[in-house]
């Protein structure tokens, strides 16, 4: 019984530093991410994204990795401000990570400027050793909820 508590206690802190090392490697990516986004450079971004990136915002339009670079890189879409208020990460399954929370995001495009608190979740896919970001789905949030 005590060999086996013992076991069980080494497992839970074998994973518990994993986790941890991924949060990290996570938050780092994701700084990495929100900084490519606002000073856009297409290999950056190229690095940062899956390539099976599906990117839906929060106006419905659902980008691909190579349109989502396109309107950055070119400037159809500036974001110039990107804030969390919240964000939480989960890891369901080995090699994949949920990023959920609100953020508050300032964009301009060629129809106007954003100002907006998103609730947004994200989710990230490790891709030969490295965390890629693979998919954003997100909505505004009314301003009474803000």
């Amino acid at each position: 019984m005590k060999t086996l508590l013992t076991t069980l206690i080494c497992i839970i802190s074998i994973v518990a530093k994993a986790d941890d090392a991924s949060l990290a490697a996570l938050q780092i990516a994701d700084k990495a991410r929100v900084a490519a986004m606002q000073s856009p450079d297409r290999e950056k971004l190229s690095a940062i994204f899956s390539d099976d990136l599906r990117y839906a915002h929060s106006n419905g339009v659902v980008d691909t990795k190579a349109s989502f670079i396109d309107i950055l890189a070119t400037g159809k879409t500036k974001y110039v401000g990107y804030d969390y208020e919240e964000r939480n990460f989960t890891f369901p399954v080995p090699g994949i990570a949920l990023m959920s929370g609100r953020a508050h995001v300032k964009a301009v495009t060629a129809t106007g400027e954003m100002d907006s608190v998103l609730s947004f979740l994200a989710v990230w896919r490790e891709e030969k050793g490295q965390w890629r970001f693979l998919a954003w789905q997100s909505c505004k949030l009314p301003t009474s909820i803000k």
